[in-house]
């Protein structure tokens, strides 16, 4: 897999964004690998992802959002209409990010995105 990445990189860009998908995060090893031999900053998605090598993540914090559907199951269980409940969006996000990553692709994160990150991996 790292093989078919590396080449779709190289014909296609200078840097790698990894979403949430069963396939990436259990590959995220050599997919990681992969971004770091070749010099590629990546974003990810999850902090597993970013532990494996990636530069940084910023995603909406799951159970927040397994709260909100539960929410809705229980409305549409007591008689709501789908159709006439709100359109919700996340609104607590979670940012972590590595800076071995970034040290090791010649990265300097700034400091102020490193005082808003929740997580920073040294």
């Amino acid at each position: 897999m790292s093989a078919a990445i590396s080449e779709l990189v190289r014909r296609h860009g200078q840097a790698l964004v990894v979403g949430d998908d069963d396939l990436f995060y259990r590959s995220r090893a050599p997919i990681m690998s992969a971004a770091l031999a070749n010099r590629w900053p990546s974003a990810v998605a999850g902090k597993e992802m970013v532990e494996a090598g990636g530069l940084m993540s910023y995603e909406a914090i799951l159970t927040d959002q397994l709260v909100r559907m539960a929410t809705y199951i229980d409305r549409i269980l007591r008689g709501a209409k789908s159709a006439g409940l709100p359109v919700g969006q996340p609104t607590r996000f979670r940012m972590i990010v590595n800076l071995k990553t970034a040290r090791s692709l010649g990265l300097a994160i700034p400091q102020a995105l490193l005082l808003r990150a929740d997580e920073v991996i040294r």
